[in-house]
């Protein structure tokens, strides 16, 4: 049976309430630590790191949990409607670090609140990527879905990393988390509310985990797009772990150009982010046509191929006094991020079916839960990599939100948000054409 609009919709109005969390621990979370807290640089990345090691740990659990929970609400929405506030409220409370503490006691607290963030991102991340798989078994239909899915992600983004932020600065970080929550809450429960007549397969079969975990690792398309999509992800961490700094030592306003005003209204880093937004929503559509007649791996290696070129071309501008040619770049890139974002999340489910259709278990939160796992690797990965980078150049750590940094280190920021993320790209489109064979299961 097919979805109906509102069931497509609704379905995508949830990652509008996910990203906004996302885009907030992969931007802000490292930022605050080290500019806020005065934490060293290295030790804000290990940290960052080492709370998002220990959500990916948490992933396999709830995939499972979620593939054999019976109620009265189905498999998947207990856990979604219970995670929104978890994740919400853990947000909240890791920027709302009691003054007077220390470092040792600003470590502590905010780690224990971002623990308790990434937990119930997961109680609502892995059961919602199922979802994809169990609701429609129709290839284009689950492209449809993506698009709606990535067109409220973007607002999501642009709440995350252009509000939020913008918030921050005038009422603090802990009051602009505060503030968006109920709009995290709200989403991922109206999602739930317009989809709760969505088709669905009402119960996995009795499994054993191991069984279960020996099941999707024999996908082998599946497996290694997990893997490369990681890769991508990488790339983007780093852009957005240095983007802050970016925001605050590489793009200078001379203000004198069309966008000054906006970047003083909203600041430099919520421009950039608005600016990336609108080229994410304006493309959202043309890689939805252009997976139709290239195929969805020819889209998704044209859009990893435009992002190449706009990183380096982004390289050669930095540093800047131009926040509207930084900004226009920021729109392209935006576009080239939507194939990024998209259609990955398109191609994977079809690949779950076919292990479905082959052993009869359905079992889509094992794989969501396995899909999330490359991308949080990613994401946990770039805060250490980034930090390592930057204190070996000799990056000096402030609570005053800006000083005075060394030439070396401004010059690996640069590196570290356009070069490197560019060539981790490029690894991901050989390894693409080299592994990904998605009518090979076995």
């Amino acid at each position: 049976m097919a979805l109906t609009l509102m069931q497509r919709a609704g379905w995508g109005l949830a990652d509008m309430g996910i990203v906004v969390f996302v885009v907030v621990k992969q931007l802000l979370v490292f930022a605050f630590l080290t500019s806020q807290l005065g934490v060293p640089v290295g030790l804000a990345g290990a940290v960052t790191t080492a709370v998002l090691i220990f959500d990916i740990i948490t992933d396999p659990l709830v995939g499972y949990l979620s593939d054999h929970t019976q109620s009265r609400w189905g498999r998947r929405f207990p856990w979604m409607a219970t995670g929104a506030v978890v994740m919400a409220a853990g947000m909240t409370g890791m920027f709302a670090v009691p003054a007077g503490l220390g470092i040792a006691g600003n470590l502590t607290w905010v780690i224990g609140f971002f623990a308790m963030a990434t937990i119930g991102f997961t109680m609502v991340a892995v059961p919602y990527g199922a979802m994809a798989g169990e609701i429609t078994q129709n290839p284009r239909e689950r492209s449809a879905m993506t698009a709606w899915r990535m067109g409220f992600a973007s607002i999501g983004i642009l709440v995350g990393g252009a509000l939020v932020p913008g918030l921050a600065a005038g009422m603090g970080h802990a009051w602009a988390a505060l503030a968006v929550s109920p709009l995290i809450i709200g989403a991922i429960w109206a999602s739930i509310y317009l989809t709760r007549r969505a088709p669905r397969i009402a119960q996995a079969k009795t499994v054993d985990p191991r069984a279960v975990i020996t099941l999707v690792l024999g996908n082998r398309p599946f497996m290694a797009l997990t893997v490369l999509y990681g890769v991508m992800t990488m790339a983007i961490a780093l852009i957005t772990a240095g983007l802050p700094f970016g925001a605050l030592y590489l793009i200078i306003d001379s203000g004198d150009t069309f966008l000054s005003g906006a970047a003083r209204a909203l600041t430099t880093l919520s421009l950039m982010f608005a600016a990336f937004v609108v080229g994410a929503i304006l493309s959202q559509a043309v890689w939805v046509a252009l997976s139709h007649a290239l195929g969805k791996m020819g889209a998704l290696i044209l859009g990893l191929s435009l992002y190449i070129v706009l990183l380096v071309v982004l390289f050669y501008q930095l540093p800047s006094v131009d926040v509207t040619l930084i900004a226009g770049l920021f729109v392209l890139a935006g576009m080239a991020n939507g194939a990024y974002q998209q259609i990955p999340f398109a191609m994977y489910p079809d690949l779950m079916d076919i292990t479905r259709a082959q052993s009869g278990q359905a079992i889509e939160g094992a794989f969501s839960a396995i899909w999330l796992f490359g991308q949080k690797a990613a994401n946990a990965i770039a805060p250490l990599i980034l930090g390592g980078i930057l204190t070996a150049y000799g990056w000096v750590e402030t609570t005053e939100t800006i000083t005075v940094q060394p030439k070396a280190a401004l010059a690996a920021l640069q590196v570290s948000i356009s070069l490197v993320p560019a060539g981790i790209l490029g690894l991901a489109i050989v390894g693409l054409l080299a592994f990904y064979r998605p009518h090979r299961v076995h």
